[in-house]
């Protein structure tokens, strides 16, 4: 399921049906799952997933998550699996984009020394801590105000060397002015975003603004363009390709989203799969119009 030629036109969309899921199914050694809208929404998990991950793993396929929600690490995902009815999920098979921050960093040799502001959730920062980073901010700063006073500075840290900014329910100003002075006025200090989704599946009837929101408000206050580590970009590949093994065409990325899942799937070269239980719920007739050259599109 590859293109032989960058000049072959994009093919429409197929519905995953009972004659060619076989074909899609053995071609695949790893399947990439988003989360939200796709594994669960909010706390509830989608009806048949338990069934369909021990499923996949019982044929002898590899299982891995990657989601673009910051709020929680590795660690605390594998948690909330346990805790919605799936023991089966380890931690090493979960990439978010808390993780994907603190990855960066690392693989950039990020100076010990500098500190990492956070505006967005724990989960960063408990990923900074494991790479051995000093995070500030975070849920911490989420009940600071800032005041404007007369022949008054706000003060920030000079050591700060990167502000991350991810989802973060406790958004306020001060977080923001403490993020725009260290970018702004700290020498080369980076501006890192987790993801750019404008909504997400945050509770099980509803959507909520997203991460998008918070990094527009810093691209406004800093006129900088942030590095973004989450889908689409294909910075977690790196990663899932050092773990794995297996080339990116034996690769399926499930998701939600076309801005993100599937075009992460597209810009990595996997196969990809629509479902439409989240994101894209009651819009197929933009889903069939998305161009695209390899696509399923499962209607569940």
């Amino acid at each position: 399921m590859k293109s032989s030629s960058e000049d072959t036109p994009p093919m429409a969309p197929q519905l995953l049906s009972s004659r060619n899921f076989k074909s899609l199914f053995d071609s695949v050694d790893t399947f990439l799952f988003d989360c939200d809208g796709v594994i669960w929404k909010g706390e509830k998990l989608i009806d048949g997933v338990a069934q369909t991950l021990d499923l996949i793993r019982s044929k002898g396929k590899n299982v891995v998550f990657v989601t673009n929600n910051s709020v929680k690490s590795r660690r605390q995902y594998a948690e909330k699996f346990r805790s919605l009815g799936v023991p089966s999920v380890t931690q090493d098979e979960i990439f978010s984009s808390s993780f994907a921050a603190a990855m960066y960093l690392k693989v950039n040799n990020f100076h010990k020394d500098k500190k990492v502001y956070v505006i967005g959730g724990e989960g960063i920062l408990e990923e900074l801590q494991i790479a051995g980073f000093t995070g500030l901010g975070g849920p911490e700063d989420g009940e600071k105000r800032a005041q404007w006073k007369s022949n008054s500075l706000f003060e920030h840290d000079k050591s700060v060397g990167a502000v991350v900014v991810g989802l973060d329910p406790n958004i306020n100003y001060y977080k923001l002015q403490y993020g725009t002075l260290c970018v702004r006025e700290n020498p080369g200090c980076l501006f890192i975003a987790t993801n750019r989704d404008a909504v997400g599946h945050m509770t099980d009837l509803q959507e909520w603004p997203g991460a998008g929101c918070m990094v527009a408000a810093m691209c406004g206050s800093t006129e900088r363009e942030p590095i973004v580590v989450g889908k689409p970009s294909t910075f977690m590949m790196d990663f899932l390709l050092q773990k794995f093994g297996t080339e990116t065409s034996r690769m399926c990325m499930v998701g939600d989203r076309l801005d993100t899942d599937i075009l992460f799937g597209q810009n990595a070269g996997c196969k990809t799969l629509l479902v439409l239980t989240g994101h894209c719920y009651g819009l197929y007739d933009s889903v069939l119009s998305f161009p695209s050259q390899w696509r399923y599109v499962d209607n569940v």
